[in-house]
C-alpha cells in the first residue's frame, strides 16, 4: 500500500476524489440547463439521417455503461419530422458519451472556426485527466463504428490515449480528410511513446523499491538506536532534494543559480517530479518544510503486505511506542507502566494481522478496514483481547451486547460491504481515533501523543486554548520525555504572545508548579526558561522574565539566590527591550521579597544601582514601584537599612560633589536621590515599629482613621506605608502613639529616630549647601525629597526637629552673607530648598506667614549685603511654577515695593521679570503692572531702570491691548523723556530688552514701537563722543537687530526704519569693530535685494533676512566672523531663532 503524503493531493487524486460529484453536473442533458449554443445557430442533421438516440450515462469515463433512453414520445416525435433541429450541444454530448472523441474532436474544430465555441467541448479537451483515465477503459464495440465495420480496442485506444491537452493539438491535421492515413501513423507511434513512458515509470517505481531496501535492516537498525551515527543519503532522497532546491531557486529569482545548478546535475529533469523516481507525491516546498521543522509532523506510515513476515523492531514509531532508552533511576512503576503499553501496541498489531490474513475474495476494488469484525459477536472479543493486561478496567466490565440480523450473509460478504463505510485506522490518527482509552493513564498517554500533533493546526488566536490541556498532560504523563516536550510546546505555544497570552500561560506556569513542587519546577520549567532567555522575539524573552518572577515562590531557596538571580542579572545587563528590562527589575523585586541569603545584598544593591542607570523611563519607574520596596523590606530585616544601605546612597551623593569641582552629573545625583525618596516610606515604618510604644499599640477601640492627606501619594502600594506596616488599622494607632510621644516623652531611647534626626538630617543639610543653586534640576530635586522626608515623618517632626536644624544654619543678618566671596549660606542652595521644600510642606496660614517672612528677609539681607540674588530667584523660579503660591509671592514683592532702601526696591523690580511669565493677565494687570510702574516713578534712576525688563516680559507675555499700551506708554517716556537722553545705562536696559522681547512680540508693536525707536538709538549713537559707551551701544544694538532679523518685516518699515538703522549701525562698526561691519554689509546687502524682489515675488517676502543668508558668499563671510565676535554669546543665539 503507498503512503499517503497529508500535506499534498497531486491532481490527479484530487481529481479522482471530485470525479463522482463533477460527472452528474458536466453530463446534464439540455433540459437540466446544460451550457449550448444559442438557439438562433441550430445544428441540422441531414433529413435522411437515423434518428439519433439520446442517451446519458451516469459516468463519462465508463462509457461501457447502458444507456437510459430519452422517452418513446420524444423519440418518434423527433424521427417522424423532418423539420426537427437537434442543438449541437446535444450532438456533442452523444459523441462523446459514445467515445467518438476524434469525430467530437473535429466537429469542434470546425465550430471553433466557424467562431461558435462549444465549452462543453472546450472543457472536455482542455482536461488531460480525461484522456489519462479512458486508456484503460476501452469503449463497447456496439457504440465504436468505423467506417468499414467495429473498431477493434487496441486502435481506438491508440487513436484516444495520444491526446494530451486541446493545446497541443494540431487542429489542421485533423481537419483534412485527405492526411487521415498519416494522422493514424502518427498518434500509433505517439501511443507507443507513452507506453514506453509507462514502462520506464513502473521499472522507476521498482527501482524505488529496490533503492529504500539498499540498507540492510541490521544496519537501519544501528542508525535509529544510534543517532549520533549519520545514515548515508540515498540516490533518490539525493534526486528528490536537488528537486526541492531548484524549485526554490526559481521561485526566489536565483535563476543564474538555479542555471548552474541544473547544469551540475545533468543526469536530472528538474521539470517534471516523477524524474525523481520516488514512487509519492510531491512533498511541500522548502520553505513549508522549514517552517514546519520545529514541530513534529505527522510521518506516513509504512505499510507491509500481510503475506510477508516482519521483524517487529522494523515498524516505525508511529505504529508503535519505540524502546525507551535504559534509565536506572525509573521506578519500577515506571517500568511497569512502559512494558504494559509495549504490550498493548504489539496486541493491537496482531489483531491488525489477523484481521487482514483472509481478505474478502473479491476483485480487489475494496479496502479493508481495520477494526471491523467479521461477525456480530466478534467485535466485542477482540477489543476485549487488544488491550493488555494493564487496562483492566475494560476486562472488568460486562461485554457490550449488539442487536444481531436475522439474516444469513456470509462473514467476507458482511466484511466487503461494511468496507464502504469510509474509516481509515491504518494512519497514526486512525490509530488513536480507533481505540478508546480505558483509564486516566491511558487517557494521559493518548494526549501525550496527540497534542504535538494538534497545537501546529490550532489557530494561532485560539492557542491559549489548549493551555489547560498542555498543563494537565504535563502534570500527570509518566515519561519524563514527553512532559518536557509537552512543557517545550506550552512556552512556544504562540510565536508572540501578547499581554493577555501571555497572562494565560504564566497562570498555567504557576498551576503546574504548586502541583508539582520544587524539584519538578526546578527540572522541567526552568530549562525552558533558560533555552529562550536569547529568543529573537522579545515577547518570549518577556515571558521568560515574567515566568521567574511568577515562579519564585515555588522554588527551591538555593536556585532563586543562585540561577534564577543570575539569569535576570544577565537579562538585566544584554537585553535591548525596554519591556523585557522592565518585566526583569519586577521580577527582581519578587526575588528580592523571598530571598534570605545575607550574602546577596551587596549583589541586590549593585543590581538596584545597575537597573536605577537604566535609560528607559519604565525601568526606572520598575524599580521605584517594585524593586526598591522589596529590597527595603529584605534590608529592614537584616537590621541594614538605615546602617548600610541609606549610608551608602548618601556617600555616593557627597562623592559626586566632591568630584563636581568642573562640573556636577546631574543624572547620577538624580538616580541616587530618587533611590533615597523611594526609601522614605520604609525608613518610617522601621521608625514606628522600633519606638518604644509600638508594643502598646492596639487594635480594639475606636481608632480614627488616617486623614488621606496625611502621606505623600505613593507610587506603588508597595511604598504605602499601611502595607508595610501590616494594615491601615494598625498604622493608625502607632500614628497616635507616634505624635503623643513627640510632643510630649520626647525621643530618649528611640535609637532610629535618633539616628534620623542626629545623622541623616545633618548629613542632608550639609549636602544641600553644596549643591549649585543655579541649577534649577538639583534644586527641584532635592525640594521635592525634603517635602516628601517632612509630609511622610508628620507636622510635629518636621516642627520640632526639621525647621530648627535649618534655622540655626540660616541666621538672617548681614553677617552671615559674605558679599565678597559670594559664598555666604544665604547664596547657596539651602535657601530655595527650605522655602519650597520645608517651608511649603502644610499650608496653613502659620506656615504661609512663615515662608512669606522668610522670603522677605533673604530679600532684604541679600539687597542690603549687595550679594548675588540667585539663592532667591531659585525660590521665586521653584514656587512659581505651583499657582497656589503667586498671591503669596506678590504679597512678598509688594514688600519690596515700598521698601525703604531702593537696593531692595531694585531687587523686586527685577524679581517681577521672574513672576510675569507664570502669572495669569488679571493678577498681571491688578497687582504687577501697578506696582511696576509705582516703581518706575521712583526717585532712584537705578530703581526705574530695574523695571524695564520686567515691562519688557509683559510685552511678551500678555495679549490684552488695553495692558500693552499702558505698558507702551511707560517705555516710550524712557525714550523720549529728555531727562533720560543722557542715561547710557537705561539705554543699554531698553536694547537688551527689546532685542529679547522683540521677536515674540506682537508685530504691531515690533513695527510701530521697536525698530523705529532702535533706528533713533543708532542714529544717535553715531554722534557719541565717548568711544566706549559707543562701542557698548553698538554691541547691543548689532546683537538686537540679529535677533530681529528672524521676523518678517514689512517692505514700508524695512525701508524707513530697519535698513536705515543697520547702516547708522555699520558706520559705528567700521570705526570700532570691522568684523561685524562685514556681516552688516551682507545683512544690508541681502535687505536691499529683498526690497526690490518684494514686488515680484511675494513669497521671498514672507522669508526672514536670516534665511536670506544662505549664500554662499554671504555664508561664508558670516561663519568666518562668527567665531571672531567678543559680544554676549547669549544674544547672538538670538540669530537663529524664529518667531514664535
Amino acid at each position: 500500500m503507498a503512503s499517503v503524503n497529508p500535506f499534498n493531493l497531486s491532481d490527479s487524486e484530487e481529481e479522482a476524489e471530485r470525479r463522482p460529484n463533477e460527472t452528474v453536473d458536466t453530463e446534464r442533458s439540455p433540459s437540466d440547463g446544460a451550457p449550448g449554443p444559442p438557439p438562433g445557430n441550430p445544428f441540422s442533421p441531414p433529413a435522411d439521417a437515423e434518428p439519433p438516440t439520446l442517451l446519458l450515462s451516469s459516468n463519462r469515463t465508463s462509457p461501457s455503461g447502458e444507456g437510459i433512453s430519452v422517452s418513446a414520445a420524444g423519440t418518434s416525435a423527433m424521427a417522424g419530422s423532418t423539420e426537427a433541429r437537434v442543438s449541437v450541444d446535444v450532438i456533442a454530448a452523444q459523441l462523446l458519451r459514445d467515445q467518438y472523441i476524434l469525430t467530437a474532436l473535429e466537429f469542434h474544430t470546425e465550430l471553433l472556426e466557424a467562431g461558435r465555441e462549444l465549452p462543453r467541448l472546450r472543457d472536455y479537451f482542455s482536461n488531460p485527466g480525461n484522456f489519462e483515465r479512458q486508456s484503460g477503459t476501452p469503449p463497447a464495440k456496439d457504440q465504436v463504428l468505423g467506417p468499414g465495420g467495429p473498431l477493434s480496442d487496441t486502435r481506438m485506444r491508440k487513436k484516444y490515449t495520444l491526446i494530451s491537452t486541446l493545446d497541443s493539438l494540431d487542429f489542421a491535421r485533423y481537419s483534412d480528410d485527405g492526411n487521415r492515413e498519416s494522422d493514424e501513423r502518427v498518434a500509433v507511434l505517439e501511443f507507443e511513446l507513452r507506453k514506453a513512458k509507462e514502462t520506464i515509470q513502473a521499472l522507476r517505481a521498482n527501482l524505488t523499491q529496490a533503492a529504500e531496501s539498499e540498507v540492510p535492516s541490521q544496519e537501519r537498525k544501528n542508525f535509529k538506536s544510534s543517532p549520533e551515527i549519520q545514515e548515508p543519503i540515498r540516490p533518490l532522497e539525493k534526486r528528490a532534494l536537488n528537486f526541492l532546491v531548484n524549485e526554490y531557486l526559481l521561485k526566489n529569482e536565483y535563476k543564474l543559480s538555479s542555471i548552474t545548478f541544473s547544469d551540475e546535475n545533468d543526469d536530472q529533469d528538474f521539470e517534471l517530479w516523477d524524474d525523481v523516481g520516488l514512487n509519492i507525491p510531491k512533498p511541500p516546498d522548502l520553505l513549508q518544510l522549514y517552517r514546519n521543522c520545529g514541530t513534529p509532523l505527522p510521518s506516513p506510515r509504512d505499510t507491509v503486505d500481510v503475506s510477508v513476515g516482519v521483524d517487529f523492531g522494523d515498524l516505525p514509531g508511529n505504529c508503535i511506542a519505540q524502546e525507551p532508552p535504559k534509565k536506572p533511576d525509573l521506578s519500577q512503576q515506571q517500568q511497569t507502566e512502559v512494558v504494559q503499553e509495549l504490550e498493548y501496541q504489539i496486541s493491537l498489531l496482531n489483531n491488525e494481522k489477523q484481521m487482514q490474513v483472509c481478505p474478502p475474495t473479491d476483485n480487489g476494488q475494496y479496502l479493508d478496514i481495520r477494526g471491523v469484525s467479521e461477525a456480530g459477536n466478534d467485535t466485542t472479543s477482540v477489543q476485549n483481547t487488544s488491550h493488555p493486561q494493564s487496562h483492566n478496567k475494560l476486562k472488568s466490565q460486562p461485554p457490550v451486547q449488539f442487536d444481531q440480523p436475522n439474516r444469513k450473509l456470509s462473514p467476507v460478504f458482511q466484511q466487503a460491504l461494511l468496507s464502504f463505510c469510509r474509516m481509515c485506522s491504518d494512519s497514526r490518527l486512525g490509530a488513536e481515533v480507533s481505540r478508546i482509552a480505558d483509564s486516566e493513564e491511558s487517557v494521559m498517554l493518548m494526549l501525550g501523543r496527540c497534542l504535538p500533533h494538534i497545537v501546529p493546526n490550532v489557530l494561532l488566536a485560539k492557542r491559549e486554548e489548549l493551555i489547560p490541556l498542555i498543563l494537565c498532560t504535563a502534570c500527570l504523563h509518566p515519561e519524563p520525555k514527553e512532559r518536557d516536550q509537552l512543557l517545550h510546546i506550552l512556552f512556544n505555544l504562540i510565536k508572540r504572545p501578547d499581554d493577555e497570552q501571555r497572562q494565560m500561560i504564566l497562570t498555567g506556569c504557576v498551576a503546574f508548579a504548586r502541583h508539582v513542587g520544587p524539584t519538578r519546577v526546578e527540572a522541567e520549567l526552568l530549562p525552558q526558561c533558560w533555552e529562550q532567555i536569547n529568543h529573537k522575539y522579545p515577547e518570549r524573552r518577556l515571558l521568560v522574565a515574567e515566568s521567574c518572577g511568577a515562579l519564585a515562590p515555588y522554588l527551591p531557596k538555593e536556585i532563586r539566590s543562585s540561577l534564577v538571580l543570575s539569569m535576570l542579572q544577565q537579562m538585566l545587563a544584554e537585553d535591548k527591550a525596554d519591556m523585557v528590562r522592565e518585566a526583569v527589575v519586577k521580577s527582581l523585586g519578587i526575588i528580592m521579597g523571598y530571598i534570605d541569603d545575607p550574602d546577596k545584598y551587596s549583589q541586590g544593591f549593585e543590581l538596584m544601582l545597575l537597573s536605577l542607570g537604566d535609560p528607559s523611563e519604565r525601568v526606572v519607574s520598575a524599580v521605584h514601584q517594585v524593586f526598591i520596596p522589596a529590597f527595603a523590606a529584605w534590608t529592614t530585616e537584616l537590621g541594614t537599612l538605615h546602617t548600610a544601605l541609606i549610608p551608602s546612597l548618601l556617600a555616593r551623593i557627597e562623592k559626586l560633589l566632591n568630584q563636581g569641582e568642573h562640573g556636577l552629573d546631574e543624572h547620577k545625583l538624580h538616580v541616587f536621590l530618587s533611590a533615597l525618596q523611594s526609601l522614605i516610606p520604609p525608613l518610617f515604618a522601621v521608625v514606628l515599629q522600633n519606638a518604644p510604644f509600638t508594643s502598646r499599640a492596639k487594635l480594639h477601640g475606636d481608632i480614627p482613621a488616617i486623614e488621606v492627606t496625611r502621606f505623600p501619594r505613593p507610587a506603588s502600594p508597595l511604598q504605602d506605608v499601611a502595607t508595610i506596616i501590616g494594615s491601615r488599622e494598625m498604622l493608625s494607632a502607632l500614628l497616635l502613639l507616634y505624635d503623643h510621644q513627640l510632643e510630649h516623652e520626647g525621643t530618649t531611647g528611640w535609637d532610629s529616630l535618633l539616628w534620623v534626626v542626629n545623622q541623616l538630617l545633618p548629613q542632608l543639610i550639609d549636602i544641600v549647601g553644596r549643591i549649585n543653586v543655579t541649577s534649577s534640576t538639583c534644586v527641584h530635586e532635592f525640594s521635592r525629597f525634603f517635602w516628601r522626608f517632612c509630609r511622610t515623618f508628620g507636622k510635629i517632626f518636621t516642627n520640632t526637629k526639621v525647621k530648627p536644624q535649618f534655622q540655626e544654619i540660616l541666621r538672617l543678618s548681614e553677617e552671615n552673607v559674605d558679599a565678597s566671596a559670594g559664598n555666604g549660606i544665604l547664596t547657596k542652595a539651602t535657601v530655595p530648598i527650605y522655602a519650597t521644600g520645608v517651608l511649603t510642606c502644610y499650608n496653613q496660614e502659620e506656615d504661609r506667614k512663615l515662608l512669606v517672612g522668610f522670603l522677605e528677609d533673604v530679600m532684604t539681607t541679600l539687597s542690603l549685603s549687595h550679594a548675588p540674588l540667585d539663592s532667591l530667584k531659585a525660590s521665586f523660579v521653584e514656587l512659581g511654577a505651583n499657582p497656589v503660591y503667586h498671591e503669596l509671592l506678590l504679597t512678598v514683592l509688594w514688600y519690596g515695593v515700598v521698601h525703604t532702601s531702593a537696593l531692595v526696591r531694585c531687587t523686586a523690580a527685577r524679581m517681577f521679570e521672574l513672576l510675569v511669565k507664570g502669572v495669569n493677565e488679571t493678577l498681571v494687570a491688578q497687582r504687577v503692572v501697578p506696582a511696576l510702574i509705582t516703581l518706575s516713578s521712583d526717585p532712584e534712576i537705578s530703581v526705574r531702570i530695574s523695571t524695564i525688563p520686567a515691562f519688557g516680559t509683559i510685552m511678551e507675555t500678555v495679549t490684552q491691548k488695553e495692558l500693552l499700551e499702558r505698558v507702551k506708554m511707560q517705555l516710550a517716556s524712557f525714550l523720549e523723556d529728555p531727562q533720560y537722553q543722557d542715561q547710557h545705562s537705561l539705554h543699554m536696559e531698553i536694547i537688551r530688552t527689546f532685542g529679547r522681547v522683540g521677536p515674540n512680540a506682537e508685530p504691531r508693536f515690533r513695527d510701530e514701537f521697536v525698530l523705529p525707536h532702535l533706528h533713533k538709538l543708532a542714529l544717535a549713537n553715531n554722534s557719541q563722543v565717548t568711544e566706549s559707551k559707543r562701542i557698548d551701544i553698538a554691541t547691543q544694538l548689532f546683537e538686537a537687530y540679529s535677533a530681529l532679523s528672524c521676523c518678517f518685516i514689512s517692505e514700508e518699515v524695512m525701508v524707513n526704519h530697519f535698513l536705515p538703522g543697520l547702516r547708522c549701525l555699520r558706520a559705528d562698526m567700521e570705526q570700532l569693530s570691522p568684523e561685524h561691519e562685514v556681516i552688516l554689509s551682507s545683512m544690508i546687502k541681502e535687505c536691499e535685494i529683498k526690497v526690490e524682489n518684494r514686488g515680484m515675488s511675494d513669497a521671498q517676502g514672507s522669508m526672514s533676512i536670516a534665511s536670506s543668508l544662505v549664500g554662499e558668499d554671504a555664508k561664508t563671510k558670516f561663519l568666518s566672523k562668527m567665531g571672531q565676535l567678543t559680544t554676549s554669546g547669549a544674544m547672538l543665539a538670538n540669530v537663529f531663532q524664529r518667531k514664535k
